[in-house]
């Protein structure tokens, strides 16, 4: 497809002033209509702080909510790809019980809100699944140092069961959207691939091994790579559960300073900041791997 060049016409210039005269009002009635005082000077020291005690900065409620963001994200996209990849394999399996159990788990998740799903399997997991499996106990029971291991990697000791039942359910909420980009990116594999391996005498295993996924990976990374952003994005719901995440430090700076706009604008742009980021990393990804075909 032949890509032309684009131009800045009158029409751009139109709808550019409309969009700056909608941000002025808006700005406006803040101000004036709501009659609502903000300060913007007061959201930096919920960024950073100075610590005494150490002499250096650190970070504070907004940066330490980030933080928590990311390594939530990253932990639960980890087992997301483990469990996307079964239920991919299972709804390609030739095997009828398989592929029911891959759909039914893949339109459970796909049609029920996040947020109930949220309660549903977060209220479970803490109250069924971490006690029998003795999380708590086991942590307390850790000497100092691995605790601080604990503590950089995952979350503080007396809110890591809470991180872990995070990490558990969004896993299992990505995990369906993550097994629809591998099963299309399995089903987009040319029978005659499959026809050859078939001939060579490979096994089902080492098709997949040396055939089927090393193409499928390729094909798929990006979108996976976009996916990774977008758990992110829903990583912000686990706030409904308490979990210290971006969202739950933005409540209790307004809850704190009472400064709404303030506190959400600047938790949006910590959000942009970091999945733009990631976008652009997808995009550069995108190309390389473009060029190498």
């Amino acid at each position: 497809m032949l890509h032309t060049k684009a131009k800045f016409r009158a029409i751009d210039a139109v709808l550019l002033l409309l969009c700056l005269a909608a941000g002025a009002y808006i700005y406006y009635r803040i101000q004036y209509g709501l009659e609502y005082k903000g300060s913007w000077a007061a959201i930096p020291q919920f960024l950073l702080r100075y610590d005494p005690e150490t002499g250096r900065w650190a970070a504070n409620y907004l940066l330490q909510g980030l933080i928590t963001t990311l390594k939530l994200s990253l932990w639960a996209t980890l087992p997301a790809l483990l469990v996307g990849l079964f239920v991919a394999l299972c709804r390609t399996s030739e095997t009828l019980f398989l592929r029911m159990v891959g759909a039914s788990y893949v339109e459970l998740v796909r049609n029920l809100p996040p947020l109930v799903l949220i309660f549903i399997f977060y209220f479970f997991v803490i109250d069924q699944i971490m006690p029998l499996l003795g999380v708590e106990t086991f942590i307390r029971a850790l000497p100092t140092g691995a605790q601080g291991v604990i503590t950089f990697l995952f979350a503080e000791k007396s809110l890591f069961v809470q991180f872990i039942s995070g990490i558990i359910t969004l896993a299992f909420f990505e995990g369906a959207y993550m097994a629809e980009i591998i099963r299309g990116g399995i089903e987009s594999i040319e029978r005659g691939q499959h026809e050859a391996a078939y001939a060579l005498g490979l096994s089902w295993v080492d098709e997949m091994r040396f055939v089927v996924m090393p193409q499928v990976i390729k094909r798929v990374l990006p979108a996976l790579a976009n996916e990774f952003i977008n758990t992110i994005k829903y990583s912000s719901i686990a706030s409904i559960v308490s979990i210290q995440e971006l969202t739950f430090m933005g409540r209790q700076v307004v809850v704190a300073t009472r400064y709404i706009f303030e506190t959400w604008i600047t938790v949006a742009v910590l959000y942009m900041a970091l999945t733009l980021s990631l976008s652009l990393v997808t995009e550069q990804l995108e190309k390389r791997l473009q060029a190498s075909d």
